[in-house]
């Protein structure tokens, strides 16, 4: 294959070993006489794939025992509604932070449901920042404080969770699950849409504590019910059944790298190379307050931005693709997702001084 470096925000680049075995074992599963992606998913070929899926990644993130596990639908959108269903029947108030457009659309969707307190934003500063901790207003009633780990639009990130007490603590971390280790103890809920770290689109990974499941809203859609879903396995219709094995591919290839660990040494030393260029040239800029930098999605601008359309055409030549910055902010962009290789940074940033020396 002729494969070019990938900075897409999502879908996103998937290994190619996950690629490789996908291709081998589409035609047929383990001498079954049935494609993978025909596999019954009450049968026990799928069942055990579901299962090796579950069991590596709470090996990964070394999720506890008493937290469950749901391979569900919807995306993380889906999860912007989930979340205050399930957990705002007995207070019906929810604390949330806006740090970006993702932020923003959970919030907008929790309100359908209860009353929202915006405990701190960042808007005023063109979400380029995230508020400190003693900023913060939170209302010790609510039921719970969601935060965005990581916003993929803005290029802020989350360095570390947040310190909130004994409050429930919910994130999506769509965008970098499985970047850095994270302790799954501090959370009541995390929730991640696979297509950035996890695997194709259109299957979203929940893990809940056990104590949050049970007593969701009784007009909660039955697809979106938590308890429902845990008692029947993640398959009270039937899961987007290949999407569940790819993700499991690629669970078993972050292992192989070495696990989270190692995934997030590697992704440090992508960030910072991309950084450094950045930071080093009058040429290009990022809008983001540096301490709270993101390590997955890297927006720049380019000094004189009439270049932006040859930046990109060219460095398309050189097979880096989908540096566009998103609609609504313009600019570049470049997502260094897991899977995206060292090597497609050390040629971005090849590509971006040579492009400064013509162009500069």
């Amino acid at each position: 294959m002729s494969r070019v470096y990938n900075f897409g925000p999502g879908p996103a680049t998937v290994p190619e070993p996950v690629l490789n075995q996908a291709r081998e074992d589409l035609p047929e599963w383990h001498a079954s006489g049935m494609s993978v992606i025909e596999l019954s998913h009450r049968g026990k070929d799928f069942v055990a794939i579901a299962e090796q899926a579950e069991a590596t990644l709470r090996e990964l993130l070394v999720i506890p025992s008493n937290y469950r596990v749901l391979f569900l639908q919807g995306g993380a959108t889906g999860q912007f509604a989930a979340v205050p269903l399930n957990l705002g029947r007995d207070k019906a108030k929810f604390a949330y932070l806006s740090t970006g457009l993702w932020s923003e659309k959970a919030i907008s969707e929790a309100k359908r449901y209860g009353e929202v307190q915006v405990a701190a934003s960042s808007k005023d500063q063109g979400y380029t920042t995230i508020p400190v901790r003693s900023d913060w207003n939170i209302d010790p009633d609510v039921a719970y404080l969601h935060y965005t780990a990581n916003e993929t639009i803005g290029g802020v990130e989350f360095q570390s969770v947040p310190e909130v007490g004994n409050l429930t603590l919910v994130s999506d971390m769509s965008s970098n699950i499985l970047s850095r280790p994270v302790d799954v103890n501090r959370f009541g809920v995390i929730y991640a849409g696979a297509q950035k770290n996890l695997g194709p689109a259109g299957i979203t990974i929940v893990i809940v504590r056990e104590d949050l499941i049970g007593a969701a809203h009784p007009f909660t859609p039955s697809i979106l019910n938590y308890k429902l879903q845990a008692d029947n396995g993640s398959m009270l219709n039937t899961p987007p059944t290949y999407n569940w094995y790819l993700l499991g591919l690629v669970l078993e290839w972050v292992k192989a790298q070495g696990g989270v660990a190692a995934i997030e040494a590697r992704n440090s030393r992508k960030a910072d190379k991309l950084y450094a260029a950045i930071d080093a040239s009058p040429f290009y800029s990022n809008p983001v307050d540096p301490s709270v930098r993101s390590r997955m999605n890297v927006p720049f601008l380019l000094a004189n931005s009439d270049l932006e359309k040859t930046f990109l055409a060219q460095a398309k030549w050189h097979g880096l693709v989908n540096l566009e910055g998103h609609r609504s902010v313009g600019g570049l962009r470049a997502s260094l997702y897991n899977a995206l290789p060292e090597a497609g940074v050390d040629t971005l940033v090849a590509f971006m001084h040579e492009f400064e020396r013509k162009q500069g």
